[in-house]
């Protein structure tokens, strides 16, 4: 164990950073955090600090999150630490990255600078970066990472004892769909999505043989599931052996799930990146060994 250095984790996800603490070899504590009934927060951190710490938070439900964030880590500062690092497997605000109507605010640079105000370096896994190609674009921190979950997801699969078919559900999916499959020397392809609206999509799937085969749809970030819901729906069609999917950031808002259910989806998997049932396979070992680099 490695006193020289100190993972601090919020209680909504303090298994996963324990996890990794262990994987960096530093210890590990928790912020205390009580809410008054007027909605404030107080934070209680510990008193002894040493000079490199990481504060653990995945910023999924960010307006609350970020406030108390930014406490910690102006306390941080403010007792002497040199080196303060985010690991936020989940990075919010990121999609927003241009004004697409007049008048509409671009959060990504926003949020950006807000937290590269705080951070000496951020870790984060598979950041939704649209036009810009390196986080650092968005996140001006000295350390700027963005770790790719393909590997522990290839390896999950490989587990299942499948030879499935790769699916990505639409153009933005392919970096992560052939990732997996150059893992393990996959099939893949890839469908094309046309947006009508926040809750509607219309999914055209590409020509391939899809009878008999065990499919896998993978995305990156799942939020209504309209997307993965439109595919499953005309992949029952062709008669597949199975439909599961397989996300890094499983948000899966209102009633998600039981419309992936519904449309015959078998299993819905993800990464440990954001709390959730459908939590199988963890990133502590990814996030821990770029933590441990940053660190020493």
């Amino acid at each position: 164990m490695n006193n020289d250095c100190l993972i601090l984790a919020f209680n909504d996800h303090a298994e996963p950073a324990r996890r990794m603490a262990s994987a960096v070899g530093c210890p590990f504590a928790l912020v205390e955090v009580h809410h008054f009934p007027d909605g404030e927060s107080r934070l209680r951190l510990p008193v002894n600090l040493p000079e490199k710490v990481a504060l653990y938070r995945s910023l999924n439900d960010p307006n609350t999150k970020l406030v108390e964030l930014i406490l910690a880590a102006e306390h941080l500062r403010g007792q002497g630490v040199k080196q303060l690092l985010l690991v936020a497997p989940y990075l919010c605000y990121m999609r927003q990255d241009k004004a697409f109507h007049p008048g509409e605010v671009v959060s990504q640079g926003i949020i950006g600078k807000l937290l590269a105000g705080y951070f000496n370096g951020v870790i984060t896994v598979d950041a939704h970066l649209h036009r810009i190609h390196h986080l650092q674009d968005a996140l001006p921190v000295p350390t700027a990472i963005n770790l790719s979950a393909t590997h522990p997801m290839a390896l999950f699969l490989k587990q299942q004892n499948l030879k499935p078919l790769l699916i990505g559900p639409d153009d933005e999916s392919e970096q992560w769909v052939a990732s997996i499959a150059r893992h393990e020397g996959l099939e893949y392809c890839i469908a094309h999505k046309e947006r009508l609206g926040d809750r509607q999509v219309k999914v055209s799937l590409p020509t391939c043989k899809y009878g008999g085969k065990d499919i896998v749809l993978v995305d990156d970030v799942a939020s209504t599931g309209r997307t993965l819901e439109a595919a499953a729906r005309q992949l029952q069609n062709f008669s597949p052996a199975s439909i599961s999917v397989m996300v890094t950031h499983a948000l899966f808002l209102g009633d998600a799930l039981q419309r992936l259910q519904a449309v015959g989806v078998k299993n819905i998997w993800s990464c440990d990146s954001i709390p959730h049932p459908s939590n199988r396979i963890h990133l502590d070992q990814l996030l821990g060994e770029t933590l441990r680099n940053c660190f020493y």
